[in-house]
């Protein structure tokens, strides 16, 4: 044992074609073992067909991708065990009572129909869908269909559980329950690979962040030293009057109103002496605005085209 840290995901100059069109373009990364991993990039870019050459559902042109220590192409059948995924699009069989959708999804991995049993009906529980349990989903609302998605996804009791836009379409009050949800299964030990275009939702959740954007990976680092890196914080501060005289001088620059002068990149410690100074050059302040970067900056500026 060399000591580092247990790989969930280990994937290796990954390249998919489709004919001409290059999808994911030499795409290496690695999830460590209990990591919550976000993945994003704008639509086309290349995550989806990434995460579904992890699961199996694309075949590879070129590259390794490892589940655990399996390879996902030789050891198949015990990568895809590890794995749960929620995706997207809806794709329930619609004649089925949703306890049913979980006791039929876990037949693909061979478990004890007791253990499928008792583990549906505690998914049921945990999700709030118990008294749902003899509908289809079809009469369920939007909110419980993210619900069942996710208990289908968990009935094996993977160690690795791929959301692909999991809080797509859903209220805010069900977003933050679902927030709750994810961490807690994540403090359990269970490795999150999350993709969303909820910047906020990504931000929040995750600890490490991939970017990708024409098949390639643009960023790859810990979610807080991505924002501090490329993200700028900003002091907006409005005077009684035009100041666009002092702007140069004060090393702030003026976006329109030239009452207001933007401060780029001050550390929050600068404040206080910055208003300080002003007012001592005999302006009154209005207004005062501390806007520090956020990942939706750090996206647009590493993925415009």
């Amino acid at each position: 044992m060399n000591g580092s840290p247990e790989l969930a995901v280990r994937i290796d100059h990954l390249t998919k074609r489709y004919g001409e069109f290059l999808a994911v373009d030499d795409v290496s990364l690695r999830v460590e073992a209990g990591d919550f991993f976000g993945f994003l990039g704008p639509n086309g870019a290349g995550k989806t067909t990434t995460i579904n050459a992890i699961v199996g559902l694309a075949t590879i042109t070129a590259g390794t991708i490892d589940v655990f220590g399996h390879d996902n192409a030789r050891d198949w059948r015990t990568a895809r065990r590890l794995i749960g995924l929620a995706p997207q699009e809806y794709n329930f069989d619609r004649y089925l009572s949703i306890r049913d959708i979980l006791i039929y999804q876990a037949g693909y991995y061979g478990l004890p129909p007791a253990t499928v049993r008792e583990r549906a009906d505690a998914l049921l529980e945990r999700f709030g869908l118990a008294s749902k349990a003899k509908e289809t989903y079809i009469k369920l609302s939007g909110g419980m269909k993210r619900r069942l998605t996710l208990a289908r996804a968990l009935i094996h009791e993977p160690k690795l559980l791929i959301l692909d836009e999991p809080t797509a379409g859903v209220d805010v009050e069900l977003r933050i329950e679902l927030w709750d949800l994810l961490r807690e299964l994540n403090a359990g030990g269970t490795t999150i690979i999350l993709t969303t275009h909820y910047l906020e939702e990504a931000e929040s959740l995750c600890r490490n962040i991939a970017i990708i954007e024409g098949g390639r990976i643009v960023a790859l680092e810990p979610t807080v030293n991505l924002v501090g890196r490329h993200g700028t914080a900003t002091l907006s501060v409005t005077l009684d009057r035009d100041a666009a005289g002092v702007a140069a001088a004060r090393r702030a620059r003026i976006d329109g109103d030239p009452r207001t002068l933007h401060f780029d990149g001050l550390d929050p410690r600068q404040i206080a002496p910055t208003l300080a100074e002003l007012e001592s050059a005999g302006y009154a302040i209005e207004n005062v605005e501390f806007r520090r970067a956020s990942l939706q900056d750090v996206f647009l500026q590493l993925v415009r085209r």
